[in-house]
């Protein structure tokens, strides 16, 4: 028996090597293609506010290429997470009953969905917002708004990259829910603690103000409270699924 549970244990390190292998690779891809279309990507956010009302600067021969190397990142970020949620589907799927395969392959879209929507509320709504808020205090220094360009898209990167990984908490809520790891009822206890790291979060990526704060810290308090309202609705199904199961075995 311990052999065949040491064999069975090294069968499930090697295929999560393969999952993790095949995902780096679709990366890769990613950032290849995020490669192609990031010049005129990077073209296109200089012609808009806020960028188009700064000059532009390098402060580097290697500022470019920092450039073209982070968006196609981001770029390989998008396209590898649903390919990424899929293995991390198919790995888990053996230990799954027939239901819960179907529903948890639904959570595959919507997790780059959320992504999507994390990374429209981060550029439009968190990163201008910031970036007005220390562009006013510059004027208000008389100081001449000279900016590099890996100086202003770094700021950018680390405001809408955390923010689109914390829109995708209602998918991970229901999919730990799915595993029986999470229950609504230790979301709930777990809720002060939760706001009171999202605002510690929503702090930390805005401006000093406490209007930016709220305004941040809002829709993630809802969303998590979305999670914990779709975990309620994956726990009530795994309930009754429990309760069929045992009257069917008597």
């Amino acid at each position: 028996m311990e052999n065949d549970e040491g064999m069975s244990l090294v069968e499930h390190l090697t295929e999560l090597r393969k999952r993790l292998i095949w995902v780096a690779l679709v990366l890769v891809v990613g950032m290849v293609i995020g490669l192609i279309f990031a010049q005129p990507l990077i073209v296109y956010l200089k012609s808009v506010p806020p960028a188009n009302q700064i000059f532009w600067n390098v402060f580097s021969p290697w500022d470019a290429i920092k450039m073209y190397m982070n968006f196609a990142f981001v770029m390989g970020l998008i396209i590898a997470l649903p390919f990424t949620m899929y293995q991390l589907w198919s790995f888990l799927k053996p230990g799954l009953r027939e239901e819960e395969q179907k529903a948890s392959l639904m959570f595959v879209p919507f997790a780059l969905v959320l992504f999507l929507i994390g990374l429209a509320f981060g550029y439009f709504v968190v990163f201008k917002m910031a970036f007005l808020f220390t562009s006013a205090v510059t004027k208000n220094l008389q100081l001449q708004e000279t900016y590099g360009i890996t100086q202003y898209f770094s700021f950018m990167f680390n405001i809408i990259l955390p923010l689109s990984l914390l829109f995708e908490l209602p998918i991970v809520v229901m999919f730990l829910t799915k595993l029986r790891l999470l229950n609504p009822m230790r979301l709930r206890k777990m809720r002060r603690y939760a706001y009171l790291l999202l605002v510690v979060v929503a702090t930390m990526i805005t401006p000093p103000d406490a209007t930016s704060a709220i305004i941040v810290a809002v829709p993630m308090i809802v969303l998590y409270e979305f999670s914990v309202f779709l975990s309620g609705i994956v726990y009530r199904k795994q309930l009754l699924q429990d309760q069929q199961w045992e009257t069917e075995r008597g």
